[in-house]
């Protein structure tokens, strides 16, 4: 029973495990943005207003944001961080789906205001950021030229759950408007388009669309549009990223389970084991039984309902033992508490059904015994 007992547990807790991560990988690129399709130039002086307009009027695009990002020196209270400064625009809250704390966010009338991430407010310096406090932010323009800007907050972004993707973490990074990041670096060009499409189930479809229009505009033949070197930059959306979170998870979840049939097959040859012990230690029992009048198939029901019943038993528990692991495992690692829907059911079963089959050989071997032999069996 020990055996089954461990073995179910290990395939509920393993198979739970799997969806809680799978549940996870998912809230962490929903956190990135709603329906996000990102573009990025892979060189300089790529993206302008032309780029933005393509992008912005295909078909199923709700929101977009010009984005480009520098690291840059920020200074508050006489202390100095290296941190990524990224000028966005008006929309790209709507886009990241990113939250605020306290604030406001930026518009197209702001001027020398930022959005800061909630570690730089609270972590990142000695002294706490607030709103209505002024930063310093030194950017580095050409080779060798600095220039300081002064900047006050406007907002904070609120505290997101843990991030998988640290690229896209606003949580360290300080926002500023696009066009004052241009005004300050001498520039016109964006580094990148964050976009948001309209459709969830469309997602694919608009960043093909989006693709093939850029692809036009850089001048791509069409021959060369599978090829995705040809391109000049590269094109991000929420569907490939859950795809690949979805190959992960399913990876993850498929090792967990497997190790978990191996501690239950353990755990059926364990039965078998001491199923077959009993045969030998009860062969006297046996035929007694025989010569009462028991039929070969009245002892092989006798073991079977033996053997199933420690099934049973051990499936009781080990669903038990198994939700329970399963719950604490995901509360101390912060996971969300995920049980598929029959999971349980399936653990009960699979206990009984492997206490059936392996009590399937001792009890036809119970059940051949010959009377006699039986009880001249010291």
């Amino acid at each position: 029973m020990l055996g089954i007992v461990i073995g179910v547990a290990a395939v509920i807790a393993n198979v739970s495990l799997g969806a809680s991560f799978s549940q996870y990988f998912a809230n962490e690129v929903n956190n990135l943005g709603s329906n996000f399709i990102y573009v990025q130039g892979m060189q300089p002086k790529l993206f302008y207003d032309h780029e933005m307009k393509i992008v912005e009027n295909t078909p199923g695009i709700s929101e977009i944001s010009p984005l480009k990002a520098q690291t840059a020196e920020v200074t508050y209270m006489s202390q100095t961080k290296n941190i990524m400064v990224s000028g966005v625009g008006k929309d790209y809250n709507k886009v990241a789906n990113t939250k605020l704390q306290q604030g406001i966010f930026i518009n197209n009338n702001d001027g020398y205001v930022a959005v800061i991430g909630y570690k730089v407010a609270d972590e990142k310096f000695d002294r706490n950021i607030s709103v209505r406090n002024s930063i310093n932010v030194t950017f580095k323009v050409g080779e060798n030229e600095k220039v300081t800007k002064t900047f006050r907050v406007k907002a904070i972004i609120k505290n997101p759950e843990n991030k998988v993707i640290q690229a896209y973490d606003d949580n360290v990074a300080v926002l500023i408007p696009i066009n004052i990041m241009n005004e300050i670096l001498g520039e016109k060009d964006y580094g990148g388009v964050f976009a948001k499409g309209e459709d969830s189930t469309k997602v694919q479809e608009t960043s093909d669309e989006v693709d093939k229009r850029l692809a036009r505009n850089f001048g791509i033949p069409e021959r060369d549009f599978k090829d995705k070197d040809s391109r000049p930059y590269m094109i991000i959306n929420q569907a490939q990223v859950l795809k690949q979170m979805d190959m992960m998870a399913a990876a993850l979840g498929s090792f967990l389970t497997t190790v978990a049939l191996i501690s239950l097959l353990v755990g059926s040859i364990g039965i078998m084991n001491i199923m077959l012990v009993s045969v030998t230690e009860r062969t006297r029992e046996i035929g007694v039984l025989k010569s009462l009048g028991f039929t070969g198939f009245d002892i092989l029901f006798l073991f079977m309902v033996e053997s199933i019943l420690l099934g049973v038993f051990g499936g009781i528990l080990g669903s038990t033992v198994g939700i329970a692991g399963a719950y604490g495992v995901e509360s101390f690692l912060k996971l969300p508490v995920v049980f598929p829907l029959g999971l349980i059911a399936v653990g009960f079963f699979v206990a009984v059904v492997v206490g059936f089959v392996s009590g399937v050989y001792p009890a036809r071997k119970a059940a051949k015994m010959k009377p006699v032999d039986s009880l001249r069996h010291e």
